[in-house]
C-alpha cells in the first residue's frame, strides 16, 4: 500500500488555513451542506487562494462538500469558487454525478454513509456508479446532516466498497469519528487510499494545528 492521503474537512478561516500550509495534506474540504462548519462561495472564493502558499508537497486538491445539491447551487458556489472535487453526500444518483462531472469539468467523490446497522445509505446501487466516479468514501450516516456526525462506522461494512474501489481504479477513502488516536487502528484495518477527519481534529469547534499535527504524522508515519 502506498501513502494514505489525508483529507481536513470543514475549514473556514483563511487563519487556520494558513497555520496549515506546512502540513503535507493531499484535500482541503470546505463544507457547503447545512453544517456548523458551511460556507459560502463568496467565502470560499476567499480561502482557495491560500491553497497556493501550500510548503510542504504539493498543492492540496479542493473539494467541495454538498448533500442532494441542486445544479442552480453548484452554479452559483462553482462561478465563484473553481474547486477541484466535488464531494456528493445524498442519495445523488449516477446520472446527476455524471451531469455535474461533464458541465463542470470536476472530479465527482461520492459518500456513502453507513447506517448503525451496517447497510448503506445510497441513491442507487454500487454498480451503477460504474465509470462515473473520481472516489468513493465512506461516512457515519447521520439522518440530520448526512455525514460529519464524529462518529466512526461499522468498519466491517467496508469490504465491498474497498474492493469496488479497487476494482474501477479510484481512491478509497474512510472518514467518520477519526482523531489522532484511532486512525491508525483503522489504516491498518481498512487499508484505505486516503482518510478524511473534521471534527477529530477540532477543539471546541475550532480546527487545533496541534491535533492536525499529530493526525497528520499518525497517518504519514
Amino acid at each position: 500500500m502506498g501513502e494514505v492521503a489525508v483529507k481536513i474537512c470543514g475549514l473556514q478561516s483563511v487563519e487556520v488555513l494558513k497555520s496549515m500550509v506546512n502540513l503535507p495534506v493531499d484535500y482541503v474540504g470546505f463544507v457547503f451542506a447545512r453544517s456548523k462548519r458551511q460556507i459560502s462561495g463568496s467565502r470560499a472564493a476567499e480561502l482557495l487562494p491560500v491553497l497556493r502558499e501550500w510548503s510542504s508537497g504539493a498543492v492540496p486538491q479542493s473539494v467541495g462538500v454538498f448533500v442532494n445539491p441542486t445544479l442552480e447551487e453548484l452554479d452559483e458556489v462553482l462561478r465563484q469558487a473553481p474547486l477541484d472535487i466535488l464531494q456528493l453526500h445524498g442519495t445523488e444518483s449516477p446520472e446527476f454525478c455524471r451531469k455535474v462531472k461533464d458541465a463542470y469539468c470536476v472530479k465527482i467523490f461520492k459518500a456513502f454513509p453507513v447506517k448503525t446497522d451496517g447497510t448503506v445509505h445510497a441513491g442507487a446501487t454500487l454498480a451503477e456508479y460504474a465509470g462515473v466516479l473520481d472516489g468513493l468514501l465512506l461516512d457515519t450516516y447521520d439522518p440530520e446532516y448526512g455525514g460529519g456526525s464524529g462518529i466512526t462506522f461499522h468498519w466491517a461494512a467496508a469490504e465491498p466498497y474497498r474492493q469496488w474501489a479497487i476494482d474501477q481504479g479510484v481512491p478509497f477513502l474512510a472518514a467518520g469519528g477519526l482523531h489522532p488516536d484511532n486512525v491508525e487502528v483503522l489504516i491498518e484495518t481498512l487499508q484505505p487510499d486516503g482518510v478524511d477527519v473534521s471534527s477529530g481534529v477540532e477543539t471546541d469547534g475550532v480546527k487545533d494545528i496541534a491535533k492536525m499535527t499529530a493526525f497528520v504524522e499518525r497517518v504519514k508515519g
